[in-house]
């Protein structure tokens, strides 16, 4: 519910505050006054193309400010918090100031936003109808929505939703398997060569650094012999005055003998004897080194090189390493399975999704035949309003055409037109009718609607045109019934009209010869009956003419109080 907004330099409104409660709120004045300068901030804060030209004259920029209460509006909530903006106890603020240079800011909950997201928000916000082509039903998709609104289609619809999902998904499952089996066959071939491959070549982990190492003695085995030889012979030789193991023992037993004069030599005779023992285990190795290098030669590092070639050709194949090639050789065949069961796959799948299927088409057959009972009292019911609306001859003409195509929202177009008179052709909802007829045709609509809906603010601009006597009392009547469920906001030159309001709001306009202002001023009491007089006869000093119009609010009051 829009609460207040506030202009500030625009047309000829300097400055003026605007007060809105819940129910109907009437605006009027003479024409002129400045009651278009009111739509037209609105307008902007709705995210309409600003216009420079409607700056007061000597000003650099106009400035409008929205208040609105959204703590039961959910999707524009949403919207707020996308923007970055805060609502406080469910209050928005919205403003935009518009310069003279053409630049325009707007913010949203105290942040800057675009004004394509002061439109989104605004579609969730207001419905403004009148002379433009702000319709809120303009859309197939606003159309079909009002209709499901209306028919109470939403359980049934959610439950299609969710079948239709699961079809979907499952669909676009089975176009990734179908177009992968093309190549599955290569693939299939590939993986059986790769695993046969690695069969035959029975990687083990770490084999080729310990190749590398193993051929890297082979290349210098002499070398390594005559070093292990030498050293061995130092060690352990029959030439016991360079044999380290007889040198060694020789002065433990040196040691010993002076031990007993000084247990500290003892000591040092025991760390002697375990080198003795550490040097005879390192004779021994070195004698078996010797022993194992022995043959071999260039056959077996030819051999050694044959294996790293070999396993060399894998890692540029499957690796990079030796580790990669081993995981691959793992994953292959669990891939060969894969593939193998992808036929078996692909048909269980096709069963299942021709069963959602099947499921998709019986609930969009009950989705559309709810939607065609409900267009026929749709017709039926806004057709009886417009007769009241002085529009007797036209006829509302819901149509729902089933299609093969299957959508989120179901399987059909929905279309709202209106045959004019009698015989005529139904021409969609804004084409063929003037300004006040279309926002009669919109009324007579969301009166309907609003009946299944707790619907948004609304906003008409000029409902009455061409509208007088008896049609304009219904005409207030509507608006007012429509006041009950939703916030309602009238530019009106009607008394008739006027005299249903819960809030009547009047543009008033001074003049001089060097300033021209506009003002709203909130009419209450014999203020508003002196100007429901004023509208009703053009006389609001008359005697009578006030008369008329504390009759028509009598009479309007009881209406809203039933």
């Amino acid at each position: 519910m829009i609460e207040e907004i506030s202009i500030r330099d625009l047309g000829v409104i300097a400055e003026a505050k605007l007060k809105f409660g819940p129910g109907l709120t009437v605006l009027t004045g003479e024409t002129g006054a400045g009651k278009t300068m009111v739509l037209t901030a609105v307008g902007l804060l709705l995210g309409e193309r600003s216009d420079t030209s409607a700056i007061r004259q000597g000003q650099d920029q106009a400035f409008v400010e929205g208040r609105w209460q959204i703590n039961q509006h959910q999707k524009a909530n949403e919207l707020v918090v996308e923007a970055g903006g805060n609502v406080d106890a469910g209050e928005l603020i919205v403003n935009r100031t518009v310069a003279r240079d053409g630049r325009s800011r707007s913010a949203i909950g105290g942040a800057a936003a675009p004004v394509n997201l002061l439109a989104s928000l605004g579609e969730q916000l207001v419905a403004v109808h009148g002379q433009s082509d702000q319709i809120r039903l303009k859309s197939g998709i606003a159309q079909r929505e009002a209709l499901d609104q209306f028919s109470g289609v939403a359980t049934l619809l959610g439950k299609y939703r969710d079948v239709f999902d699961r079809w979907k998904t499952l669909e676009a499952r089975l176009e990734t398997l179908r177009s992968a089996s093309s190549s599955r066959e290569t693939e299939i071939q590939q993986l059986q060569e790769a695993s046969a491959e690695l069969d035959r070549l029975k990687p083990e982990s770490g084999e080729d650094v310990a190749l590398a190492e193993k051929a890297q003695r082979l290349t210098h085995s002499e070398e390594l012999r005559i070093a292990a030889s030498e050293a061995h012979e130092l060690l352990s030789s029959e030439n016991t005055d360079t044999d380290a193991i007889a040198l060694v023992g020789k002065a433990r037993r040196v040691l010993e003998a002076a031990s007993v004069n000084d247990p500290e030599l003892g000591k040092i005779a025991e760390t002697l004897r375990q080198l003795g023992f550490q040097l005879g285990e390192n004779a021994a190795a070195l004698n078996g080194y010797l022993a194992s290098s022995e043959g071999g030669g260039a056959a077996e590092l030819e051999l050694v090189q044959q294996r790293r070639a070999d396993l060399g050709a894998a890692m540029r194949k499957y690796g990079p390493t030796l580790a990669e090639v081993i995981s691959f050789q793992e994953t292959a065949g669990k891939k060969l399975l894969e593939l193998d069961n992808s036929d078996e796959q692909i048909a269980a799948l096709t069963i299942e999704r021709d069963g959602l299927f099947a499921e998709v088409q019986d609930l969009a057959g009950q989705v559309t035949a709810v939607r065609k009972h409900a267009a026929l009292r749709l017709e039926t019911a806004v057709t009886e309003e417009l007769k009241s609306l002085a529009m007797g001859g036209a006829t509302l003409v819901v149509s729902v055409t089933e299609t093969s195509e299957y959508q989120l929202h179901g399987a059909d177009l929905v279309s709202i037109q209106l045959a004019a008179y009698p015989g005529a052709e139904p021409r969609p909802i804004g084409k063929g009718a003037s300004g006040g007829e279309l926002s009669r045709i919109m009324l007579a609509i969301e009166v309907v609607l609003a009946r299944t809906e707790q619907a948004l603010t609304f906003i008409f601009d000029e409902v009455d045109a061409g509208v007088g006597g008896a049609a304009a009392i219904e005409v207030g009547k509507r608006l007012a019934q429509l006041a009950k469920v939703a916030q309602v906001i009238v530019v009106t030159h009607l008394g008739q009209v006027a005299a249903f309001a819960n809030q009547h709001l009047r543009v008033l306009k001074t003049m001089s010869d060097q300033y021209t202002a506009s003002d709203v001023v909130e009419l209450q009491g014999e203020d508003r009956v002196e100007e429901i007089a004023r509208m009703l006869s053009g006389m609001a000093e008359s005697d009578t003419a006030r008369a008329n119009a504390r009759e028509l609010m009598i009479k309007a009051k009881e209406f809203v109080n039933q």
